[in-house]
């Protein structure tokens, strides 16, 4: 019997639930974290068009942190036309989506853009690509202030 902390917070049946468990940084620890306490927050919240949340992003410090991390885990299920995975805080290993998320992360802080443009034309919806490329660029950013 799987303990509560290695659980999915999604209950997708058809998805592979592990990824190999790489180096995680500190950084990307971080960033993890704060994308899996937002699952937590957001999935009882109704799901929220991307075009609407990004013309309306225009915060500093902890709330634009809170909000781009928001509006991500609540719009990347619409983006990628199927739920998304996202573990309990805590949890070692990481699902297919948290290492898909944070190798973009990865790529965004590296200045990667020929991997980067990779991983999100090969999963996300042509009409969200931008959107979610600027929401996952936001993230890079408000962390790399930390």
């Amino acid at each position: 019997m799987a303990s509560l902390a290695t659980l999915p917070i999604s209950d997708r049946d058809d998805t592979p639930l592990h990824a190999p468990a790489p180096h995680v940084t500190p950084d990307q620890r971080a960033a993890l974290t704060r994308l899996r306490l937002s699952a937590m927050a957001c999935r009882v919240a109704a799901r929220t068009d991307l075009y609407e949340v990004c013309a309306l992003l225009s915060l500093d410090g902890e709330d634009a942190k809170r909000t781009f991390v928001d509006t991500l885990v609540k719009c990347l299920p619409s983006a990628l036309q199927r739920r998304v995975i996202w573990f309990t805080p805590g949890t070692d290993t990481l699902s297919f989506d948290e290492s898909w998320t944070l190798r973009c992360l990865t790529c965004i802080r590296a200045n990667d853009l020929a991997n980067l443009n990779f991983l999100i034309k090969s999963r996300v919806s042509p009409a969200d690509r931008r959107y979610i490329g600027y929401l996952l660029s936001q993230i890079s950013e408000q962390f790399s202030k930390d």
